[in-house]
């Protein structure tokens, strides 16, 4: 990086070498630096990318766990539970609710179907199973709304950029 900001007169000065050797020198090295950069990008655009198939994946597979349950067999306790609006009672899971209690930011710990889970549950039952009030809550919801449009919004990009990059042939 030192090389390329050093005017090429002076570094073909101290390097006993013509000016246009210099300049190419130069060219090549910020060459190798934004290759290194698009690299870097590229690996953190991969791990977001395996972040995203390993969500799916859990999901899918919370899917068809719940598939394999027949709902008849649910009895009326499960049925009454299902209905979130119904009552005070959340449906969150305890790790759902120590995270939105004890964290300073909820929804950078939790995972997307986890925000999900919060953003569908009655504002006052999160309120209640919380301890807080209803604006902290809906607070609350809104920020784990915002987490998961960002990482949708990743997830996209990720797709478009695999698609875009199936379209390019390979360099020599």
């Amino acid at each position: 990086k030192v090389l390329i900001d050093v005017p090429y007169s002076e570094l073909a000065e101290e390097l006993a070498q013509s000016q246009p050797k210099i300049q190419v020198l130069q060219d090549t090295l910020q060459q190798v630096l934004d290759r290194r950069e698009e690299e870097r990008q590229s690996r953190q655009l991969l791990q977001l990318y395996l972040e995203a198939l390993k969500t799916e994946d859990r999901i899918l597979s919370k899917v068809a766990e719940s598939e394999i349950v027949p709902k008849k067999e649910m009895d009326e306790v499960d049925r009454g539970a299902s209905h979130a609006g119904t009552s005070a009672k959340t449906a969150l899971s305890d790790h759902i609710i120590a995270a939105l209690k004890e964290k300073p930011a909820p929804e950078l710990c939790l995972d997307s179907q986890d925000l999900e889970l919060v953003l569908k549950e009655d504002t006052q039952a999160l309120a209640s199973a919380l301890r807080c009030d209803k604006q902290k809550a809906e607070a609350l919801q809104q920020a784990c709304d915002q987490e998961l449009s960002k990482r949708l919004q990743q997830v996209q990009t990720l797709h478009s950029l695999r698609s875009t990059s199936k379209g390019k042939k390979t360099l020599p």
